[in-house]
């Protein structure tokens, strides 16, 4: 059953409502968003051509909303790649959410995203009897059941309405919710699977190396007949469950589709989930078991506030172009960041032996001298805030932090360690708040158990 929605919004009694024939669901969208009191659909646009560094909103009518000025759009440090903002993982009351999907893509283009995806819960309806069954029982029997073939159909029309290339990015996807392993957030793939289909990581993970060619032959929408192959997977909010996916269980076969793994969840810092029961970080977990993640930002959204709350995970994407294909492609490439703040840029860079690598890169370098670079901005009211880079490595229980830089939010930033491939294969940076703490500390004296303003996706070390 889907279990991270153990809080209350006061769910209201009405379903879903399946769009009417013939019905123009962008217009629908847009009706739902002018119920809901927002100003305008209109935010989220892509300003590809701003001015280095400079200052803007997303758009003019993201701004009449209410929504925060943020950082520019391009990099100080590289070149080719535009920044958008994302969030990757959200609920309806297609699950266990207290909102119409109808509005959910409206409000979080309106809140200044520019890619937003919805992710339902694939628990127990994933079959020829979900829509019966669920048409039958109270509306809280979606809180348990979770997505149904009609709902995952349903999902793919909203977003196909939604996703305008160069304006605003809809993604369908799904999050498989083992309650006692963890959840996966699976995107872009043309069918679903729940945890009756595949109980297990073993038995999801050979699904997801199925190959997709029955899905348009399925009426259903279901995995009984097909494949996720055509899908990219993430770690969702490592930790909270016991199992930690068996322990993120590594199957090679599957390492460059697993992309993300969630470091920042609603407005949690996931670093040192579980540590005060004994577990080992998270981060370290999956990294250290082979895992080529990105780490990602997500508010795991279940009201109907989509988008809007500031404090809670997001995601941001140096893209190529501003579409599905160019969403996907910088998530293959792990070339994002997480934040808990709206309008954060964050950029990276690694060089060492004279070669410059952005973030989620292989560097063929053994050991050596390491020579960061860093381009963090948010708005007027950040310049000059006192912040920290800490350079996180491999530990078995938690990571080391091998270098501690104090800076100032303005230019970019520029310090030098020193990493060896002997002492393990990856690295990242994490930008922290020295005034304010980590709300889930780990050992007494630890750097991290400051607040957590940013991680970048790891670069790894490889044996030159």
């Amino acid at each position: 059953m889907c279990t991270d929605h153990a809080h209350s919004h006061g769910h209201s009694t009405r379903g879903p409502v399946p769009p009417l024939p013939g019905e123009d669901l962008e217009t629908r969208i847009d009706a739902e968003l002018t119920r809901r009191g927002l100003l305008t659909a209109g935010g989220g646009l892509l300003v590809a051509a701003a001015a280095t560094g400079a200052l803007t909103t997303a758009t003019s009518s993201s701004a009449a909303a209410g929504v925060r000025a943020g950082a520019g759009r391009g990099s100080r440090l590289t070149r080719g790649t535009t920044l958008v903002h994302a969030d990757l993982h959200n609920h309806t009351l297609l699950s266990d959410g207290d909102g119409d999907p109808a509005a959910a893509f409206a409000s979080m283009r309106a809140a200044g995203l520019d890619v937003a995806a919805l992710t339902d819960h694939a628990t127990l309806s994933d079959n020829l009897l979900g829509d019966v069954v669920q048409g039958l029982l109270p509306p809280e029997y979606t809180q348990v059941g979770g997505l149904t073939p009609q709902g995952w159909r349903r999902t793919g029309r909203l977003a196909d309405a939604a996703d305008h290339d160069g304006r605003f990015t809809a993604i369908r996807g799904f999050e498989w919710s083992e309650p006692a392993l963890g959840h996966v957030n699976v995107w872009f793939s043309r069918s679903y699977v729940d945890v009756l289909q595949a109980g297990t990581m073993q038995p999801f993970y050979e699904w997801l190396l199925r190959e997709p060619e029955l899905a348009d032959a399925d009426p259903t929408g279901s995995g009984l007949v097909d494949g996720g192959r055509d899908g990219l997977a993430g770690f969702n909010h490592p930790g909270r469950e016991q199992g930690r996916f068996q322990e993120f269980t590594y199957d090679p076969r599957l390492r460059k589709r697993f992309v993300s793994m969630e470091i920042f969840n609603r407005t949690d810092d996931y670093l040192f989930e579980g540590y005060a029961d004994g577990r080992s970080s998270p981060l370290c977990a999956c990294l250290n078991a082979g895992w080529r993640t990105g780490l990602s930002g997500v508010t795991d959204e279940h009201g109907t506030d989509w988008g809007f709350p500031e404090g809670k995970g997001r995601t941001g994407l140096w893209v190529k172009e501003h579409s599905r294909a160019g969403v996907r492609e910088a998530m293959r490439a792990r070339r994002f960041f997480a934040t808990r703040t709206s309008g954060l840029r964050l950029d990276a860079t690694l060089e060492m032996a004279g070669r410059t690598h952005r973030m989620g890169r292989t560097l063929p370098v053994g050991r050596g001298r390491a020579t960061f670079r860093l381009d963090l901005a948010r708005d007027r009211s950040w310049r000059g805030k006192r912040l920290t880079a800490q350079v996180l490595r491999p530990g078995p229980e938690v990571p080391e932090v091998v270098d501690v830089v104090p800076f100032r939010v303005g230019e970019p930033v520029t310090f030098r360690t020193r990493l060896d491939a002997a002492d393990g294969d990856w690295v990242v940076l994490r930008v922290s708040d020295p005034t304010q703490r980590n709300g889930t500390p780990g050992p007494e004296g630890h750097a991290c158990n400051d607040f957590g303003v940013a991680y970048t996706s790891p670069w790894w070390l490889t044996p030159a």
